[in-house]
């Protein structure tokens, strides 16, 4: 772990970044109101749409105004906007309905790592309960499955307080049993995918955190599947070492009694890795545009907090 820079955001971790604590993920919930996670009377956040229907129609509460597509309804065509911007826009409604929050977070021995601020797995760990506690906030149903090492554990979404600690303290289990040489569950990632799929009813929404370098091909299928009758909010983690690799000369690593040896000063092997972590980027991207879904990566570089306050700021609507 490197010490922190000047000017950098503030840690919301402990000092050293390593582990998580519960006292530090219950305590994240004073933060909610730096950060619109879901949508309140008046005010519209970047995660609205994936907590309202599917189904849209002439419904009760008015949602947006887009362009005119072929298939609306002409009665819903607004005629202020249309005259403004001299191209058809329509009205578009929501019809909201109560629905569970399901968090799969992950907590297993690939993100006990990190170059910078923390360690993956205390970021993981952060963003679950922020997740959770926006859920609760705005009177949702929140549960969720703590994957990695060990069987996972599975907390049934209720509107609870309770049920939520259940999940923190889950979470905190996993976190300092990553210290041990507990081995990863093979494949916990589509495991718990599969579980989702399983216990979840249609119209869910499921949020993902987990290790970006996670996505094997199974996971992906299974992502798809669930998608096709859950919302999906995908935050994938990293860290600035997946992604570029400095001139540092030798670097040797060690797991589970192999031993790797990687000449850093070899630009060619810093062009290749920096391809390989380019490339998983880009799946997430390809497939978060598949399902329909928002996308966040999150990074051990900054603190959570600020990353998502501008990953969901508004972005201003430009009008023809």
């Amino acid at each position: 772990m490197h010490p922190q820079a000047a000017g950098e955001p503030r840690p919301s971790t402990a000092p050293d970044g390593v582990q998580a604590s519960l006292a530090e993920l219950i305590e994240i919930r004073h933060r909610l109101r730096e950060v619109q996670l879901f949508s309140s009377p008046g005010r519209r956040s970047a995660l609205l749409g994936a907590h309202h229907s599917r189904l849209r129609g002439r419904g009760v509460d008015f949602d947006q105004v887009r362009v005119y597509q072929a298939g609306d309804d002409v009665r819903n065509i607004d005629w202020r906007v249309t005259a403004r911007t001299q191209e058809p826009h329509t009205k578009l409604f929501h019809e909201e309905r109560e629905r569970p929050i399901f968090i799969l977070a992950e907590q297993s021995r690939q993100l006990f790592f990190g170059s910078s601020r923390q360690f993956k797995s205390v970021l993981a760990a952060q963003a679950a309960a922020l997740i959770g506690w926006a859920a609760l906030e705005h009177n949702d149903r929140v549960g969720g499955l703590v994957f990695g090492s060990g069987a996972p554990h599975e907390i049934k979404p209720r509107r609870s307080k309770q049920s939520l600690l259940q999940l923190l303290n889950r979470l905190v289990r996993a976190n300092h049993a990553l210290h041990s040489e507990l081995p990863d569950e093979p494949d916990g990632f589509g495991l718990a995918l599969r579980r989702a799929r399983e216990v979840l009813r249609p119209g869910s929404l499921v949020v993902v955190v987990c290790d970006e370098r996670g996505l094997s091909d199974s996971a992906e299928r299974q992502l798809l599947l669930l998608g096709r009758h859950s919302e999906l909010l995908l935050l994938p983690l990293s860290d600035p070492l997946d992604h570029a690799l400095p001139a540092a000369g030798l670097l040797r690593f060690a797991q589970d009694g192999a031993l790797l040896e990687l000449d850093t000063h070899d630009s060619e092997l810093r062009q290749a890795y920096r391809a390989l972590g380019q490339a998983r980027q880009e799946r997430w991207q390809r497939l978060a545009e598949r399902v329909g879904c928002l996308l966040l990566p999150l990074s051990t570089q900054f603190e959570l907090i600020e990353q998502l306050r501008e990953r969901l700021q508004p972005r201003p609507v430009k009008h023809p």
